[in-house]
């Protein structure tokens, strides 16, 4: 869906109907970030399409600037038209994280797109961020994490849907989304999303947002 322009028209209704908190998530990423990264930080965001937490970090810090990574060109596009006038401070780079710039990156985040990596490709991606930011850069990953023994998983998963059809998504397409997750994605547990980013090579690594079929977490390079 992410290459069909019609599809992505409305995207930004999709992540807040279905992630609970989602703007105080973006809030929280841009303050964790924020700890170790300068006033003039380069930011690596990777899985940009649709410019949702690049708008958001750059209202926060009007002297970051961005490197925006998304294999979705009509994505990329999206999220020029979302940043505005902001735009301009971002360079765009239609591909997957070994297409982006060497760096060294002050920050980096990775908002709502880890999950659809399996764990090798997943370290793999979080070892090429690693590569490109500087020592003690600090990391923001959110994407789906949850316990996957049943019956925990499908009770989350039914968790997952009557949250979006609570917040205002259609049921039907709720329905769908839920068997889509439950059986495309590439799903982990807390747990070992914690090993994933370790193995990777980042230090610190600290759970920071729990919210149904979510987690997030900060990490440093």
């Amino acid at each position: 869906m992410f290459f069909d322009r019609e599809r992505i028209a409305h995207y930004a209704d999709g992540p807040r109907r279905f992630t609970p908190g989602l703007d105080a998530v973006h809030r929280m990423t841009a303050i964790l970030l924020a700890e170790h990264a300068p006033a003039d930080a380069h930011v690596l965001v990777l899985g940009a399409g649709g410019g949702l937490e690049l708008t958001a970090l750059a209202r926060a810090h009007p002297g970051w600037r961005f490197t925006g990574v998304d294999p979705a060109g009509p994505m990329l596009d999206l999220a020029r038209m979302t940043m505005g006038d902001d735009a301009g401070r971002a360079d765009w780079v239609e591909g997957y994280v070994e297409d982006a710039p060497e760096g060294p990156f002050d920050a980096a985040t990775s908002l709502l797109t880890l999950h659809f990596l399996g764990r090798d490709e997943r370290v793999r991606t979080l070892r090429e961020m690693h590569r490109r930011m500087s020592p003690g850069a600090p990391l923001v990953v959110v994407h789906s994490s949850f316990p996957q023994d049943e019956p925990s998983r499908t009770r989350w998963l039914e968790r997952y849907a009557a949250y979006a059809v609570a917040s205002g998504a259609d049921p039907a397409q709720t329905e769908q989304a839920r068997t889509a997750v439950a059986a495309s994605l590439a799903l982990l547990t807390p747990e070992e999303d914690a090993a994933c980013l370790r193995d990777a090579g980042f230090e610190a690594v600290e759970l920071f947002y729990a919210a149904f079929t979510w987690r997030g977490w900060v990490a440093r390079a």
